[in-house]
């Protein structure tokens, strides 16, 4: 079966894991999503998977958009993967529904779980923690493309009940807040002003003005910015500048800059 596996990342954790799928599925062209237009492949694919990070208990808006484009006559296969830290909750639910209402059906949802990279609430885990997570990660990798191979339709993969009732209303309370969290990213003394920060933005986000970063309320929240600052200068409200930074160790900083360039 010919795929398309349409990814987004900011950290690299959804790229690894798009890559890993990529290797076991053979046939496929890996297209990161850079923009909310579906790219032309999707027409020639017998096979599409949707691949992206859970951010704030639901979908990053960039994947609500781009699903929402997605045409009617897409591929009989649809997949999606929500790569998370624990809590994917309703995302896989999300997909499906917006994919009902193009006309497409969600044949198969799965949740990838992964060390953490939202640095507000802490560090990714140990070494040991984020070892395991990722040795985990290329097991059920190798199930889901098993899955894939034979065009199955298990079940949708979803958080416990208690995560619905408890992070679903948040995430629909915060979704249209996300753009300008951004007002609580800082940059202390250790900023040399490299640009990587501008660079590396999915949302274009960030931009260096009189020789520092400031950001203009497009703000995903995917951390890319203040995980990828090599000077860790970037820092995110009070607690940030005790946490360990975090970025999948396959990912380069030129792998990330290479999947914006779509």
């Amino acid at each position: 079966m010919k795929s398309v596996l349409y990814f987004y990342t900011g950290t690299g954790n959804s790229l690894w894991v798009s890559r890993l799928l990529a290797q076991e599925l053979k046939d496929v062209a890996l297209v990161p999503i850079v923009s909310g237009n579906p790219r032309a492949k999707v027409q020639e694919a017998d096979g599409i998977g949707l691949i992206f990070p859970v951010h704030i208990w639901g979908l990053p808006p960039r994947i609500v958009n781009f699903v929402r484009q997605l045409p009617a006559s897409s591929a009989n296969y649809v997949f999606a993967v929500a790569v998370n830290a624990g809590q994917v909750v309703h995302s896989l639910l999300q997909v499906r529904k917006l994919l009902s209402a193009r006309g497409i059906m969600l044949s198969a949802g799965f949740s990838v779980i992964m060390p953490s990279n939202y640095i507000p609430w802490g560090g990714p885990g140990s070494q040991e923690e984020q070892h395991l997570r990722f040795e985990q990660s290329r097991q059920k990798i190798q199930r889901i493309a098993e899955v894939v191979r034979n065009q199955e339709s298990p079940p949708i993969e979803k958080g416990p009940v208690w995560q619905h009732i408890v992070f679903t209303p948040l995430n629909r309370l915060l979704f249209r807040l996300i753009p300008r969290m951004d007002r609580s990213f800082w940059v202390d003394e250790k900023c040399n002003g490299c640009l990587v920060c501008e660079k590396i933005c999915p949302a274009h986000n960030v931009q260096i003005r009189d020789g520092w970063p400031s950001w203009s309320h497009r703000c995903e929240q995917c951390f890319a910015c203040l995980q990828w600052c090599p000077q860790e200068a970037i820092q995110f409200g009070k607690k940030t500048p005790k946490y360990e930074r975090y970025h999948h160790p396959e990912v380069t900083v030129q792998d990330m800059l290479q999947s914006l360039q779509g």
